[in-house]
């Protein structure tokens, strides 16, 4: 049975550059034991780890990830939008992550972006690259795209999933239990002690996102979730202190 994992929103984001390296490093630094990232697939077939369907908010160029290789990624600045200090930073692919995380013995929360774009037999790919790390064990896959869950359950029945949601679903534990999941990313405001409680008992946690104010992260450590994902893991690791 975990603590409550302090997962760092697309690393520390709230003080670097989103779904960076230097995201993920700082993470570490302040606390978190748990990192959430998003992941795409390059017009090669590599797994990359990046918000956004489109390089223009974050990588300052027009155009779908889908339709770049991952060459062609790696020569886009990932830091500059953020701050003249991150200048140079690259989206990152996902064994990069993997690698840090199996170091430092952290859960890694993937979720597929795979809702806008189907991204064919990214769950397969997925796991396999999972598998040769070693990582089934501390690695959480969740996404929007529950078939994806789906078919991810059936490709690697060993690497736990999670449901994805906005809204207040009517017991999402038993849901969550149909499609074999073993926890629940809700919205924030898609929480309250009695379903956290009652998901317990189906042997489903919960893991909210994006929880920033210390107060909410009081009342949700008090509910009794699992996890919480936060884009300032130091205010988590104070209070979990």
């Amino acid at each position: 049975m975990r603590t409550c994992v302090n997962f760092a929103h697309r690393g520390a984001s709230g003080v670097c550059p989103e779904n960076t390296m230097a995201a993920f490093v700082k993470a570490i630094e302040l606390g978190a034991t748990g990192i959430e990232t998003d992941v795409q697939m390059t017009r090669d077939g590599r797994l990359v780890l990046i918000h956004d369907e489109t390089l223009q908010r974050t990588a300052g160029v027009s155009g779908w990830v889908k339709d770049f290789t991952l060459d062609e990624l790696r020569q886009l600045d990932a830091g500059a939008w953020y701050g003249e200090e991150f200048r140079g930073e690259k989206i990152p692919v996902l064994e990069e992550l993997l690698e840090l995380a199996k170091r430092h013995d952290l859960v890694l929360n993937l979720e597929l972006k795979n809702g806008h774009v189907s991204y064919p037999g990214m769950e397969e790919r997925t796991a396999e690259i999972v598998r040769r790390f070693r990582m089934c064990g501390q690695v959480i896959i969740s996404s929007f795209n529950h078939y994806s869950l789906v078919l991810m359950k059936q490709a690697a029945p060993e690497i736990e999933t999670a449901v994805l949601y906005m809204e207040g679903l009517y017991e999402p534990w038993v849901y969550a239990r149909r499609i074999g999941a073993s926890a629940l990313h809700p919205y924030r405001l898609a929480v309250t002690p009695a379903w956290v409680q009652e998901a317990g008992k189906w042997g489903i946690r919960y893991h909210p996102f994006t929880v920033n104010e210390e107060s909410e992260m009081r009342t949700m450590l008090d509910a009794g979730v699992s996890g919480i994902i936060t884009d300032y893991p130091d205010r988590l690791a104070a209070l979990l202190a």
